[in-house]
């Protein structure tokens, strides 16, 4: 039966994280720690030939109990309640360890929607979380923020500090590579990843996918923007440039020399991206932004994704192909790669009761409002699609790049599930702009053909 939603138990909070670009104020470095699984035993040598596409079957038979008490036909099943509180208790890991009396703090808000401390507002509720990204004037260039941060770094002009025609089009010039055609080009790039860095699954052997997550984002992020640096360099590089701009704007004291590392790490990536065969068709600093966007969520969000199908019992879902698209939404949701959005108000306002004066400080918790921190995630009962993309923020500035955040789990799950593949061990990542793993490796569970990167 599959489990109804909340049953994996709520969190005690929120960690802190960044904006859609991994940089700004309220950054997280995520604590280190190990958490091993016991080893299953060793999935048989696979015969060569299968394809990559998108997983089918894997249905139970028998009726299916919903959660609302109606019956449908045979539908895959979750692990149940123990196997997503233990999904739960292994995610939390990437916010409890890195800052635990911010994660204290935000456990104790969490159930207002809006709380005021200070000159910040902290904003949990759904409603007045989405009323603050569309209906306050925020101040896009200020200090402390994402595009505050881009502006310090880059010099400005990158979609995160814009506002009115300037970021209209910027937006529009970068529409077409991440639209639904844009997207459908890219694929067979990090289809070639996935086959390559999956096919020791299929002998038995370990895989690691946090370099498989960096090799697949740097890879998209080459071809996107036409650069000739090797994949996982350029990858690396947009990681340290977020890790240092966090470090950089992390409340309280500046370490020494941190904004000069800041910008040398931010220099490196532009370097790497500006090695392309022809002239760049967008600024340099947008380049940069793009590339640090794309890179650093994708590696927070898709290990974290596969861990809690492991852990939750969710492969099922994962394989079927009429339920892994709402799967996908609900992984995102529960992962919010992006936890906190951190906005400054240009405008006096009220959210919920609450007044927010010009200058004031606006943290929006996004695992709160997307209730990633009460309601598991089921793919039979899936959050409203209106309520679950808020991860990916709201209104005009919204995050450009959701259409390929989604198609690229899609494709990583429909890739392992065949495998059923299980934790082995895992490592928090206590450097990364955004909460993550530093390594999470796994092992199949099940029989399965390697990969090939024909599409079926």
């Amino acid at each position: 039966m599959t489990a109804a939603r909340g049953t994996a138990g709520p969190d005690t909070g929120a960690a802190p994280g960044t904006g859609a670009t991994a940089v700004g104020r309220a950054g997280v470095r995520a604590a280190s720690g190990t958490d091993a699984s016991p080893r299953p035993a060793t999935a048989p040598q696979a015969a060569p030939g299968d394809v990559l596409a998108r997983a089918s079957g894997g249905a139970a038979s028998g009726a299916c109990p919903r959660p609302d008490g109606a019956e449908s036909g045979g539908c895959p099943v979750s692990g149940g309640t123990a196997a997503l509180r233990r999904a739960r208790r292994r995610d939390r890991q990437v916010y409890v360890r890195a800052h635990p009396l911010l994660f204290a703090l935000l456990g104790v808000v969490r159930r207002r929607a809006v709380t005021r401390l200070g000159r910040a507002v902290l904003v949990s509720g759904t409603e007045p979380y989405r009323e603050a990204l569309t209906r306050i004037p925020l101040d896009r260039a200020a200090a402390g923020t994402t595009g505050g941060a881009a502006r310090e770094l880059s010099g400005g002009g990158t979609l995160f500090d814009q506002e009115g025609g300037d970021h209209r089009d910027t937006r529009r010039a970068v529409a077409g590579d991440l639209g639904a055609a844009g997207v459908e080009r890219l694929r067979p790039v990090w289809r070639a990843v996935l086959v390559r860095r999956l096919a020791p699954l299929a002998a038995g052997r370990p895989v690691d996918l946090v370099p498989l997550a960096r090799e697949l984002a740097g890879a998209t992020v080459r071809a996107l923007l036409g650069s000739r640096a090797d994949a996982s360099v350029l990858a690396e590089a947009a990681a340290d440039a977020a890790a240092a701009a966090v470090r950089d704007h992390l409340p309280g004291p500046r370490p020494p020399g941190s904004s000069r590392a800041a910008a040398r790490a931010t220099a490196r990536l532009e370097a790497l991206l500006a090695d392309g065969p022809g002239e760049p068709t967008a600024p340099q600093a947008l380049r940069a932004m793009i590339a640090v966007a794309a890179v650093n969520t994708t590696v927070a969000a898709v290990p974290r994704a596969v861990a809690w199908c492991a852990d939750g019992g969710l492969w099922e879902q994962a394989a079927d192909e009429r339920l892994r698209p709402a799967l996908v939404d609900e992984l995102l949701r529960v992962t919010a790669p992006s936890p906190l959005l951190p906005r400054v108000a240009a405008a006096d306002a009220v959210l919920d009761g609450c007044p927010v004066k010009a200058g004031d400080r606006l943290v929006l918790v996004a695992r709160h409002a997307v209730g990633a921190d009460r309601e598991p995630p089921d793919a039979l009962r899936p959050a409203p699609p209106a309520v679950a993309r808020l991860v990916f923020g709201a209104g005009p500035h919204a995050c450009p790049g959701a259409r390929l955040a989604l198609a690229q789990l899609d494709d990583v799950l429909a890739a392992l599930a065949p495998y059923r593949p299980t934790v082995l061990d895992a490592r928090v990542d206590r450097r990364a702009a955004l909460p993550g793993w530093r390594r999470l490796t796994v092992r199949a569970t099940a029989a399965a053909r390697p990969l090939t990167e024909d599409p079926a």
